[in-house]
């Protein structure tokens, strides 16, 4: 785990119980068991895991909405679970629900979580920044998913906070509102914010993360920069760099394994469609496209894909369903 000089956020070996699962054993489940994670300022940290991994409850956790039954938590130097107003004003929190009053309009709204904060961001300008005037007088229960998003990440940034949880924050946005969020999530992160954000969608955290922390069953599994967790697996230790996936579509049955090195996994996933994933060369490519020229194989279609953040999160907490 990093340990950064000054950390807006830091948790070490959290645990949380919840229970007794029934009033005749008293026996009580435990969602984390041991989660340590630390985010840095000017950072955007990133917590992945699948449904029931422990990371909601890690997060409510450090945002002081649930008590912890063991392990240290500390947010702006404090601890989550004792503090008072003057952290909270300091912390924005983006719930993946938004916990807004269904009956409010946006821009009263607004206007009132704004009168709590001594120094507020201009309601004016988080409204035109994130394209809320245009429906600005709609109640929050008839808004769609993403206007509803919109409206929650200013409501988290209003109070001008040191550190901004996002949950889920791109979902239900359209492609525009999704770059606007994205484009204003690295300017907070260039300004010296902490972020720490929780999503499903691989593509965004690595779009977006500096450091990542993967989750399962309660635990921390693995931990890196994108790129140093785009590095693991068997090719990592053979000195690769370069980790990626060759797909191509020919004639079923063919028997690559003497053509690639040993260290490509190599599968024909249905009759003729093979992938190929491992650290491969310039030099390898040239050796199956001499392979192809001598059998007479001419691929009906060819991708060369670099490997994803999903790739790796699906190889740490597996492909079953949770």
């Amino acid at each position: 785990m990093r340990s950064p000089q000054s950390p807006v956020l830091s948790i070490n070996g959290l645990i949380k119980d919840v229970g007794p699962l029934s009033s005749l054993d008293g026996k009580m489940l435990r969602v984390v068991g041991g989660i340590s994670l630390v985010a840095e300022r000017g950072q955007v940290t990133a917590l992945l895991g699948a449904n029931g991994a422990g990371k909601t409850t890690t997060l409510e956790c450090a945002q002081g909405l649930q008590k912890r039954s063991g392990g240290s938590i500390t947010l702006l130097g404090q601890d989550p679970a004792s503090a008072g107003a003057d952290l909270r004003s300091r912390v924005g929190v983006m719930l993946q629900d938004g916990g807004l009053p269904p009956s409010a309009r946006p821009l009263p709204l607004l206007r009132h979580i704004a009168g709590l904060y001594a120094h507020p961001w201009p309601v004016e300008d988080l409204v035109e920044r994130l394209g809320i005037d245009a429906f600005g007088r709609t109640t929050v229960r008839r808004l769609s998913g993403g206007q509803k998003q919109r409206l929650a990440l200013a409501a988290a940034l209003i109070g001008r906070p040191e550190v901004l949880f996002l949950d889920e924050p791109s979902a239900g946005l359209d492609p525009q509102s999704r770059r606007l969020v994205f484009e204003l999530i690295g300017e907070l992160r260039d300004a010296g914010l902490g972020i720490i954000l929780t999503t499903h969608l691989m593509d965004d955290a690595q779009r977006l993360a500096d450091y990542v922390y993967i989750i399962d069953g309660g635990r921390n599994v693995a931990e890196g920069t994108v790129q140093e967790l785009l590095q693991r697996g068997p090719a990592l230790e053979a000195g690769a760099h370069h980790v990626r996936t060759l797909s191509f579509e020919a004639k079923p049955g063919l028997d690559l394994s003497a053509v690639l090195p040993a260290d490509v996994v190599i599968s024909e996933e249905r009759a003729g469609s093979y992938t190929a994933t491992g650290t491969l060369t310039p030099r390898h490519l040239a050796a199956l496209a001499e392979w192809w020229a001598v059998h007479d194989i001419m691929p009906a279609s060819m991708t060369l894909q670099a490997r994803s953040l999903e790739d790796v999160f699906l190889d740490i907490s597996g492909k079953d369903l949770r």
